[in-house]
């Protein structure tokens, strides 16, 4: 090991943490290396600030570079743009367990930029990022000095696995990272099976060996560098003037603190603080801060210790009660699905948009490629805290609820495009907020798909939990409002149906939270969320039978796979036809499947007739009026169907012998004949002799036979062609098992 350099072993692979080599401007850098995973991050902190601020101003910003998978990016500039969903996704699973760890009072402006700079696809790079933030500031003179260890854990075979690759993990019923300090459990983000609680609990377990590996390697490391901090002594609270506040208006907080009514209680809060804020000079605005300060360090001590120690919460619910729930499913007119869910003074309308196969979400990032049919997306308006600011884009906080909640449901949506071939959009809109909106977004997009006649394969709830910290005691409080949220030591979101959990989120205020705690705070949730189940079943207790009259129609048909040309036509002529005639939207596949998506029935009747024209196929023992298209001297070419033609043999013209073709038959005549028999190469046998016999018992009996015989193939060959096999394997299959 050289004197700035880590190695562990991990799941069978190093993992390798080099410091402060590259980039050595930064006050501290981080190079790790998993597996061909490399993820570089830098610390930077300022070392003087302007203003005093009431929270640490920290930027987390996490790029991943296209030349770390050996791509180019697409679009007209080549080069990356702003950040993806993704990413952003993961500069907040960094910022997450690191903000909470530095020294209370530090407001100096700090910058964690980390840079993917090679991906192997199968490692992934979030868990890296957070060790190697941790790296960065705990081997600088940044004054963070609680080291932290992040792994991810799947359940491969029943068997709890530490990193495991992405291959392995894409089939894994439990998909969750942890992120731990050297005294227990700071942050946990999970995607699950349905899972229960024990198996969240053990998996956190079997993360500990793992993550004190990494820790206790930093610390080990950092004892050796003796590294120096630059000093730094927090700000102390004017204790006189945080009692003189207190004496003076504690009695008039608490009473403002415990309103039912959000709304009355800032109100009151405000005229404190207004009263507060007009004894001060306008010329001492550091005076204004630090009151202000003072009388929200106030507010937290009243509301803790109203938890704590006289066994009451702000809004006077029991600790285990939930706040009261109404639900509205399909107020909305003329939207596919939509449902309103209210918890306390948290408003969720969902609404659902069902789309054709051409509005799905095309994903080309690093690790992920392909289609996305189902997307739920979160909007958090002012007015619904009574705030007023200019609407923008989402924000990394809109997009981050956005996912907890479609990780939460993602599941219940219906693999089987057959089944349900529609791209699925859901939005969330926040109408009011007093804790708790991304778990209320859980249960009101429920109800919206369900309103949408979304045939959900499970139904699943959120509830967030919270725990207030007060020496060894710890306080579980079910379904935590704003207050609570604000001052608290947790907050626990967890989704699940009544099997077990499809979604976990966990942030601490506190430096660690105890196993024992949150196993009990998963226990609570789980009863909590069924109850809010059975409420929602309630209201709705399952998918409405039909799909909204306004939704797009679509269905999806099989054709011959060497037949698509057929309906494409040359330059795409047939198709464009088909799609101007119907007004339907069409989209081919090479395996020969066909949708077609309108929001008018007939014209999906429509393209479907024209296209299924075009595609039919000949069937043994069917008779068809057809056109003499050929003649040559052993028989006539007759076109049966569009794109079909079959030979007329001269000895299947009639029972006597006829001396030539031509003087029986002419060039486009109608004639009516019978297929007699297709070969492998698809090549067709017509019979005019035979429909001479068919009046007779025994002709009935080959037509019974033949029709039998046809419905049988037709079946072998949608199942194949579903399948991916070539039409003549089906009819050899067919008569075999015949």
């Amino acid at each position: 090991m050289s004197d700035n350099k880590i190695t562990i072993e991990i799941n069978n692979h190093p993992l390798t943490i080099e410091l402060n080599k590259y980039g050595r401007q930064a006050d501290g850098t981080a190079y790790v290396r998993y597996g061909d995973t490399v993820v570089f991050m830098t610390a930077c902190s300022k070392k003087e600030g302007k203003e005093i601020k009431p929270f640490l101003p920290l930027i987390v910003d996490y790029r991943e570079n296209n030349y770390a998978a050996g791509k180019i990016p697409g679009g007209f500039f080549k080069r990356e743009g702003r950040p993806s969903e993704r990413e952003i996704l993961i500069c907040r699973l960094i910022d997450r367990p690191i903000r909470t760890l530095f020294p209370e009072g530090y407001t100096f402006d700090t910058q964690l930029v980390g840079m993917l700079l090679s991906a192997d696809i199968e490692n992934d790079p979030d868990t890296l990022g957070i060790i190697a933030a941790s790296a960065a500031l705990y081997f600088s003179d940044i004054p963070f000095t609680t080291p932290l260890g992040a792994v991810k854990v799947g359940l491969i075979n029943d068997e709890f696995m530490i990193n495991p690759p992405k291959s392995l993990l894409d089939d894994s019923p439990l998909n969750m990272v942890v992120v731990a300090n050297e005294q227990g459990v700071v942050m946990l983000e999970a995607g699950a099976m349905e899972v229960g609680e024990e198996v969240i609990t053990k998996a956190i377990e079997a993360a500990m060996g793992p993550l004190n590996q990494i820790i206790q390697a930093q610390k080990d490391l950092f004892a050796r560098l003796n590294i120096q901090k630059r000093a730094f002594s927090p700000p102390e609270l004017d204790q006189a003037k945080f009692q003189e506040i207190e004496a003076k208006y504690g009695t008039a907080l608490m009473d403002a603190l415990l309103s039912d009514n959000q709304t009355t209680r800032n109100q009151k809060i405000r005229a404190i603080q207004q009263e507060l804020q007009e004894a001060i000079p306008e010329d001492d605005p550091d005076q204004a801060a630090e009151t202000k300060e003072l009388l929200y360090q106030v507010q937290k001590k009243l509301v803790r210790k109203s938890i704590t120690e006289d066994g009451r919460r702000p809004d006077g619910r029991s600790f285990d009660e939930i706040r009261p729930i109404t639900i509205e499913a399909g107020p909305l007119p003329r939207t596919h699905g939509s449902a309103i869910f209210t918890r306390g003074e948290t408003q969720c309308l969902a609404t659902v948009t069902l789309g054709t196969f051409e509005d799905t979400q095309r994903i080309d990032s690093l690790g992920e490629e392909g289609e996305k049919r189902f997307m739920l997306h979160y909007n958090f308006p002012p007015f619904s805290v009574g705030e007023v600011r200019f609407l923008r884009g989402p924000g990394r906080r809109d997009i981050g609820h956005g996912a907890l909640a479609e990780k939460s449901i993602r599941l219940a949506i219906p693999k089987d495009e057959g089944e349900f071939p529609y791209t699925i959009r859901v939005v969330s809109d926040i109408l009011e907020s007093n804790g708790s909106s991304s778990m209320a977004t859980v249960c009101g997009a429920v109800l919206a798909l369900m309103d949408a006649g979304v045939p959900l394969t499970m139904i699943p709830a959120g509830i967030a939990m919270g725990v207030i910290k007060d020496g060894d005691r710890y306080s579980v409080l079910t379904d935590i409002a704003g207050l609570e949220d604000a001052f608290g030591d947790m907050d626990l979101k967890v989704a699940g149906t009544e099997k077990g959990i499809t979604a976990i989120q966990m942030d601490l205020k506190a430096p660690y939270l105890p196993l024992a705690v949150l196993q009990e705070g998963l226990e609570k949730a789980r009863a909590a969320r069924l109850q809010v189940l059975a409420k929602m079943k309630e209201a709705l207790p399952a998918p409405r039978p039909e799909i909204s009259p306004y939704a797009p129609r679509i269905i999806s048909l099989f054709i011959n796979p060497e037949r698509v040309g057929e309906v494409i036509g040359p330059s795409g002529k047939i198709i464009k036809r088909i799609v101007a005639e119907s007004k339907a939207k069409v989209e081919i596949a090479e395996d020969g499947k066909i949708t077609i998506a309108s929001p008018d029935m007939e014209a999906v009747k429509m393209a479907e007739k024209m296209i299924r024209d075009i595609t039919q196929e000949a069937e043994v023992g069917q008779v068809y009026e057809g056109k003499v298209v050929r003649l040559e001297e052993y028989g006539a070419f007759i076109q049966i169907l569009p794109n079909v033609d079959g030979l007329l043999h001269i000895s299947e013209v009639a029972h006597e012998r006829i001396r030539s073709i031509r003087d029986v038959m002419r060039m486009g005549e109608s004639v009516r004949v019978k297929v007699i028999s297709i070969d492998d190469n698809n090549k067709v046998r017509l019979s005019k002799r035979a429909l001479e016999e068919g009046g007779s018992r025994d002709g009935s009996r080959d037509r019974d036979r033949d029709q039998r015989d046809n419905r049988g193939r037709r079946d072998y060959r949608d199942r194949d062609r579903r399948d991916g096999r070539s039409g003549s394997s089906s009819r050899d299959r067919y008569n075999k098992d015949r």
